[in-house]
């Protein structure tokens, strides 16, 4: 992750074009595919979504506008999100103390 990174509070998974999935991090994943891979013509909420991103790198927008911006364009182009599942921590049991016969 690169040092200037916003990164998002979940992340976004694409079913890009070709049926490949990808998951995008934060705001530099997302610009860098926005400016160097995007496969389709850019369109209204393309150009929204390479803004939002440049001012989430740059402190002037949230970074929650940002991601929402991102999954607009991608669902402009015909390229779904995947639902991520919550990182949930494990749940704890407490240990059962060891069972001692009494004879």
């Amino acid at each position: 992750m690169p040092l200037n990174d916003v990164p998002w509070t979940r992340p976004v998974r694409i079913r890009l074009q070709c049926g490949l999935e990808r998951t995008f991090t934060g705001a530099y994943d997302a610009l860098d595919f926005l400016e160097n891979e995007w496969p389709l013509r850019h369109g209204e909420r393309h150009e929204r979504a390479v803004k939002t991103c440049r001012g989430a790198l740059n402190g002037t927008i949230a970074a929650v506008i940002a991601r929402e911006a991102f999954l607009a364009a991608c669902h402009e182009a015909g390229m779904p999100a995947v639902m991520v599942p919550l990182n949930r921590k494990p749940a704890i049991h407490p240990v059962r103390p060891a069972r001692v016969a009494v004879v």
